[in-house]
């Protein structure tokens, strides 16, 4: 699965992972998922990490039911790709991650 270090504002990319809340995110219940394997996504905005100023963070706005954006969760390059066949196929799979 090709992942890509470097996403611009505008780019769709895709869940890898389940993107579960850490609390960071208000008036969503802690614990709630946030984003699941091969859910589409847009960048909104890019950073870095406080931490880690080599980290990069990216904002992403993740389609809920109806094909509206959800809130903008925060995803390390890791989490995501721009694999389309990949999350196509993830989620004719019901989410589950193809190894």
């Amino acid at each position: 699965m090709p992942t890509h270090d470097a996403y611009e504002i505008g780019e769709i990319v895709y869940c890898r992972e389940p993107l579960i809340n850490d609390g960071g995110i208000p008036d969503v219940a802690a614990d709630a998922v946030l984003a699941t394997p091969g859910r589409r996504g847009v960048v909104v905005n890019t950073g870095h990490a406080e931490f880690d100023p080599g980290q990069a963070i990216y904002l992403v706005r993740f389609e809920v039911e109806g094909g509206v954006l959800g809130p903008p969760v925060g995803c390390l390059p890791e989490e995501l790709t721009q694999d389309e066949a990949w999350a196509r196929a993830v989620g004719a799979a019901g989410g589950a991650i193809a190894t």
